[in-house]
């Protein structure tokens, strides 16, 4: 990715996500069809050079993820209450929504 595609960065932005909780759910396109992982955490650190950290909660407890340096993919909750599909693990009031469809390259 050359610097004139990166998404804009935003300090102001990346520093009030540090604490925040955040509900992430992924989407992975695969030969076989799609798989779904969803999970949340407190974001432990938001650096345009090193990605966005979060510490994971719930069953999950005690992993980090890395989120790539993506401010723009971060949409606000709204409360309430969330479930993840994968673990019945419910979720209240979280302070952002992340998801992202990763799928494979296309060569050529």
């Amino acid at each position: 990715m050359s610097d004139e595609d990166r998404p804009t960065w935003d300090e102001a932005f990346a520093d009030r996500l540090v604490g925040a909780t955040v509900l992430v759910g992924l989407t992975f396109v695969e030969a076989a069809g799609e798989r779904h992982e969803q999970f949340f955490g407190d974001v432990e650190s938001a650096r345009s050079d090193a990605g966005i950290v979060i510490r994971l909660r719930g069953t999950r407890s005690g992993e980090f993820y890395t989120l790539p340096p993506d401010l723009g993919a971060f949409d606000e909750a709204a409360r309430g209450v969330y479930t993840l599909r994968s673990t019945g693990e419910a979720v209240s009031d979280p302070d952002y929504l992340v998801t992202y469809r990763i799928a494979p390259r296309a060569d050529g």
